[in-house]
C-alpha cells in the first residue's frame, strides 16, 4: 500500500529514521490496531497511535467522562463531562488525524462478542482498569492469535509487555487466575498519579508501533516495571508456564468462559439508600465509614467510625454483631466489599449505603463539601 504525497510529508519525521523509512509506514497504514479503553492509558494510546498513521483504529468503551477523569484522561476537556469517553476520544483523534479510518464500539466486551471483534484486527492493546476484561481480553487473544499488548497501573507503579500467541508466554503464565477482588483497589479507591498513565500508555504505544512497523525489540517474553517515584525502570524475564491454564501442556481453558468473570462479581450484600440510612442512623444505627485518610478528614457523617478498607482485616470494628450497621464510603464500591466481609465474619446487621457520602452530599447535607 504506497503513501501518498500528502502522507509523505505528513510522516517525514518517520521516513527519516535509519532503519524505519517507506516500507514501515506502509506497514503501519496496512495495520489495524483495535484499544480496548478510552480512559487513563486509552487517551495518550490513541492520541499517538492515531498520529503515527495507523491505517484503521477501533476503541471499546462504554463508560462516560467525569470531572474526576480529567486529571489524568488527557483527551477529554471540561465541556465533555457526561459524555460517552469512546466519541471524545476518537474526535481528538481524527482532530490529530483524519487519514485515519476510525471505529467507535460504546458497549462493554462480553463473551460473545470478544472474539468476533478481535478476529478483525491485527493487534489488541488493553488500556482496561479492571480484572473482568483483562482475563476475558488476554484469554481471547490467545485463541484468535492475536499479539496484545498489556499495560497496568496502581499509584504510582505500572508494568507492561506484550504477549503473542506464537512466541513466548501469555498473560496466563504471568497471572493464571484473577485475584481477589477485595485485594485490587480501583484508580478512584487507591489514587493513581496523573501523569503515570501518560508515561505508560506512551510506552505501550511504542510497543505496538514495533511490533507493527518490525523496527526495534519489543517486550515480548519480558516484563517491565515502571515507577514514578524514583523514574525507574525492571525488566523481568518471562517464560511460558508448562502448567498455565491457557497454553500449558494440559490446559483447562479450551475456549472463552463466563467462569472467568468472577473475579469481578461483587458479592450480593445488603444495601440501603441514603434516605434509609439516615433513618437508620436517627434510630441509633452505627456508622463506619471505610475511605482512606485523606477522604475522611474532607467529611465524613457525625459519629461515624474510621477504618480504611484496607485496615478492616486487621482492626476491630467494635460494633455488637447482631447491631444496625451502616457501612460507606465515597460511593458504594468499598463499602459493599466491607459488608461482605463484615456479614463473613458475623455481622449480621451491616449493610452498604449506595451511593456513599457522595450520594449524601447530594441529596441530604446539600452544605457537605465534596469531592
Amino acid at each position: 500500500m504506497s503513501l501518498t504525497s500528502h502522507e509523505m510529508a505528513r510522516y517525514n519525521r518517520h521516513l527519516k529514521l535509519p532503519g524505519f523509512g517507506i516500507e514501515a509506514q506502509q506497514r503501519l497504514k496496512q495495520a489495524s490496531v483495535l484499544l480496548i479503553g478510552a480512559g487513563g492509558l486509552g487517551c495518550p494510546l490513541g492520541m499517538y497511535l492515531a498520529a503515527s498513521g495507523l491505517g484503521r483504529i477501533g476503541v471499546v468503551d462504554f463508560d462516560v467522562i467525569e470531572v474526576s477523569n480529567l486529571q489524568r484522561q488527557i483527551a477529554h476537556h471540561t465541556e465533555d463531562a457526561g459524555k460517552p469517553k469512546v466519541h471524545s476520544l476518537i474526535s481528538a483523534m481524527n482532530a490529530i488525524n483524519p487519514l485515519v479510518e476510525y471505529q467507535a464500539y460504546e458497549r462493554k466486551l462480553d463473551a460473545d462478542w470478544v472474539r468476533e471483534l478481535i478476529g478483525q484486527y491485527d493487534l489488541v492493546i488493553d488500556g482496561t482498569d479492571n480484572y473482568t476484561t483483562r482475563y476475558l481480553v488476554a484469554d481471547a487473544c490467545f485463541f484468535e492469535e492475536k499479539p496484545l499488548v498489556y499495560g497496568a497501573i496502581h499509584q504510582f507503579d505500572a508494568q507492561l509487555s506484550l504477549f503473542n500467541p506464537e512466541n513466548g508466554p501469555c498473560y496466563r503464565c504471568l497471572f493464571p487466575t484473577p485475584p481477589d477482588p477485595r485485594a485490587t483497589p480501583s484508580c478512584s479507591e487507591a489514587g493513581v498519579l496523573g501523569v503515570l498513565p501518560g508515561v505508560v500508555g506512551v510506552m505501550m504505544a511504542c510497543e505496538a508501533l514495533k511490533f507493527i512497523s518490525g523496527c526495534g525489540k519489543t517486550l515480548e517474553g519480558v516484563l517491565a516495571l515502571y515507577s514514578a517515584t524514583d523514574q525507574s525502570m525492571r525488566h523481568i524475564r518471562l517464560n511460558r508456564d508448562p502448567s498455565c491454564p491457557l497454553c500449558g501442556e494440559v490446559p483447562t481453558i479450551t475456549c472463552i468462559r463466563e467462569e472467568i468473570f468472577e473475579c469481578e462479581v461483587e458479592e450480593a450484600v445488603p444495601e440501603v439508600s441514603v434516605f434509609l440510612a439516615r433513618d437508620m442512623i436517627a434510630k441509633g444505627a452505627h456508622i463506619l465509614d471505610v475511605r482512606d485518610a485523606h477522604e475522611w478528614m474532607t467529611n465524613k457523617l457525625e459519629g461515624a467510625k474510621h477504618i480504611p478498607l484496607a485496615s478492616l482485616l486487621q482492626t476491630s470494628v467494635g460494633v455488637p454483631l447482631k447491631a444496625p450497621l451502616v457501612v460507606y464510603c465515597y460511593k458504594g464500591s468499598r463499602s459493599k466489599k466491607a459488608v461482605a466481609l463484615l456479614r463473613e465474619w458475623g455481622y449480621e446487621g451491616a449493610v452498604s449505603m449506595v451511593g456513599g457520602i457522595d450520594a449524601w452530599a447530594r441529596t441530604i447535607d446539600l452544605k457537605m463539601i465534596r469531592y
